[in-house]
């Protein structure tokens, strides 16, 4: 071939590739999670291959997307700053001829398949939740229209308090993705759920497991928020405190300094409005039993306060406190326990109850708070005398706080500090190493704090304590008997919260409400699972539903003791580290397990019916009962000027209030009959609720 053809062919070769263009075809919009694809068109040269790239990457790279050699994209997982990218095609051919394309890359369209919007509070507050998929951070929540402020919680789920007229049955709500191009709301329709109104009955059932007696005013309030509302109200309203007994008396307790122990108690129980914290606390002082009897009434305040703080916290955080307090130092002998001197035990009294009464009980259970019986049958003991021992040993040194809450300089500490916790002296304090339970043990040479620690660690991961604390929670709250079922269920809640919290006692209290067998009685007149009322719940359950006030010219509430002591029961006052009844106790002659009834007789059911007759005549000293017509039972009895129709009302609102509905028929109608041949308004008052808080259907609480 001639250097001419050859020169030729090549000029006509390079006048080619100076001709080639190209250009890209394909949308110009893209969401992600999707793909787009394009093509090229290449022009003067005889290939049509070409580099597709993204932002200038051949083949693109994870942050801006991908593109196939056939011109496929997928975009990044998440939308690029700038929102667009641009597709580059360029040729194989020299020089390279390219060409490029502006694509916006939008978010997916929202999903939405379902969500609820549920009242939380009485009022308009209500809780937007709204359930779909491809939500994504920026997401925004309207409500019939209306932007609201907008929770992202996941891709799956978006969240909004939001406000809801009164009567509202159903409203619209949608949700807008940002970046997607999106025209309108992607929505549907929900139904307004309201809180459910509680029943007369069921009000006045729970407000008898949560407060010391239901009032006319707080049965109307549950109806109207709901019990779930009712409870969360109740968790959140602060403690209501017990002052510390000034030093020397007031006029208060001039005679004692357990008056004003016991004043504050009963002021708190029958007038405080944190009703749940101080019931929950009165159950919890009969679980940690001190008393008076053994230790100086200016500690009860602060032990009171305690329990009460505590209540609705950790049960782990419960045990570190009583462990820690003056008022169970004094009671228990732990206050002042030194170490002890070589072949000497050190006192083992607290670390012997701590377990026994207070934690996990003497042997072994099922998480349903059976016992776990070995091979023969036999029950198997939770502890060996060696390991009381050994928790003994790491619970010393511990002594007075000195008068700043702070450690004291000497051990014993002689100079009592009653209102702040137990602190260490470090001279004070075994050092040896002590075997506990689970396999733990406790090095040697660990402060007192830590062995503390460590103590309370042991035992409160015992698999023991979620079934034998919540079964006396049960007790004391609900039910003399709950069934293994119910127990296990409380169990299983104070080991897991659901959130993998354990002791959680505001999920344990919560579950101990809320259990099918707590309620059972609400929808079920035959249910009869309850429990004796004990003699102060007896007391101020009456007060407090016939609107009793206080007349003392001090204030003083203490001469209530004098009502409740001779059926054997008064404030911080038991006769032993059992309390005042046990939580074993089974009647006689029955397997019929119920506490309380350990302090029922004939002479305390006459006392009774004695403290019932003293309460309907206004004959109580301090405390000033109306029931003249103008009082609400009054006015009830002598509503309509019908002896038949007013007593009928009279025994229905006695019904509610003494008995949640649960009094038989022929008793209403027999009451209402002999009540309605009194002409007397106060006297047809007076003998109706005799009658009723005398009767068993008042004495036990079902």
């Amino acid at each position: 071939m001639s250097l001419v053809f050859l020169l030729a062919a090549s000029s006509s070769a390079l006048r080619a590739q100076a001709a080639a263009s190209v250009s890209i075809a394909g949308p110009t919009e893209v969401r992600l999670a999707g793909y787009a694809s394009y093509s090229a068109l290449v022009r003067g040269v005889p290939s049509t291959a070409v580099v597709w790239s993204v932002n200038g990457y051949a083949g693109g790279i994870a942050s801006t997307g991908t593109i196939s050699p056939s011109g496929v994209y997928a975009p990044a997982s998440q939308i690029v700053a700038g929102h667009s990218v641009t597709i580059g095609a360029a040729t194989h051919t020299v020089p390279v001829s390219s060409a490029s394309l502006s694509v916006k890359v939008l978010n997916q369209l929202p999903i939405v398949s379902g969500g609820s919007i549920t009242q939380t509070a009485p009022g308009t507050s209500f809780l937007l939740d709204l359930h779909g998929s491809d939500f994504v951070s920026g997401s925004q929540l309207q409500l019939a229209g209306t932007n609201v402020t907008t929770i992202f919680l996941s891709s799956n789920e978006l969240e909004s308090t939001v406000s809801v007229p009164p009567g509202t049955a159903t409203v619209r709500v949608g949700v807008l993705n940002p970046n997607a191009a999106q025209a309108s709301a992607v929505s549907l329709t929900l139904a307004v759920q309201t809180l459910p109104l509680a029943s007369l009955a069921e009000a006045a059932r729970l407000l008898d497991q949560t407060t010391f007696g239901p009032t006319l005013a707080s049965v109307q309030h549950l109806q109207q928020v709901g019990m779930a509302a009712y409870l969360n109200e109740q968790f959140s309203t602060p403690t209501t405190r017990m002052p510390a007994i000034p030093n020397p008396p007031v006029a208060l307790c001039p005679d004692a300094t357990f008056r004003c122990a016991q004043s504050s108690f009963w002021r708190n129980a029958l007038t405080a409005n944190d009703q749940l914290r101080q019931r929950v606390a009165f159950a919890l002082s009969e679980i940690f039993v001190v008393s008076t009897d053994m230790v100086n009434a200016r500690t009860i305040p602060s032990y009171g306060n305690l329990l009460a703080d505590d209540a609705f916290g950790n049960f782990r955080q419960i045990m570190n406190d009583v462990a820690t307090s003056a008022a169970m130092g004094e009671y228990l002998n732990m206050l002042d326990s030194g170490a002890p001197a070589a072949g000497q035990i050190a006192n083992e009294n607290f670390a012997r109850e701590f377990m026994q009464l207070f934690t996990t009980g003497l042997y072994l259970l099922n998480a349903d708070g059976s016992p776990q019986l070995n091979a023969q049958g036999e029950l198997q003991p939770v502890y060996t005398e060696l390991q009381v021992q050994a928790y003994a040993r790491a619970l010393t040194g511990w002594t007075y706080a000195n008068f700043t809450g702070g450690v004291p300089t000497s051990f014993p500490n002689g100079w009592p500090n009653y209102d702040q916790p137990m602190q260490p002296v470090a001279g004070a304090h075994d050092l040896s190493a002590k075997a506990l339970l689970n396999g733990v043990t406790l090095p040697a040479g660990q402060t007192a704090q830590e062995d503390l620690s460590g103590v309370i660690d042991s035992i409160f991961n015992h698999p023991n304590v979620g079934p034998f604390v919540g079964r006396q929670l049960i007790q004391h709250l609900v039910t003399s008997t709950p069934s293994p079922a119910y127990v296990g269920r409380v169990a299983a809640v104070f080991d897991n919260n659901g959130s993998g919290v354990r002791g959680d006692m505001k999920a344990v209290i919560t579950a101990i409400l809320n259990d099918p067998e707590a309620r059972a009685a609400d929808t079920d007149p035959t249910a009869n699972d309850g429990h004796l009322r004990e003699p102060i719940l007896y007391f101020t359950g009456i007060l407090r539903a016939l609107q009793f006030t206080n007349v003392n010219p001090q204030g003083r509430y203490d001469v209530a003791t004098n009502y409740t002591s001779p059926l054997g029961e008064t404030p911080y006052g038991a006769e032993s580290v059992f309390n005042f009844f046990p939580p074993s106790y089974v009647i006689p002659g029955t397997t019929l397990n119920a506490p309380e009834f350990a302090q029922e007789n004939t002479s305390a059911a006459t006392l009774r019916m004695t403290l019932a007759d003293a309460i309907v005549r206004n004959h109580l000293t301090t405390f000033n009962i109306d029931m003249g017509v103008t009082s609400l039972l009054g006015m009830i009895a002598s509503a309509t000027g019908n002896p038949a129709t007013d007593s009928a009302n009279l025994v229905t609102a006695l019904n509610i209030l003494f008995t949640h509905d649960q009094m038989p028929v022929p008793m209403q109608a027999a009451i209402a009959a002999y009540a309605a041949a009194l002409n007397v308004i106060g006297q047809r008052v007076r003998v109706a609720t005799w009658l009723v808080i005398s009767s068993n259907f008042y004495k036990i609480d079902h």
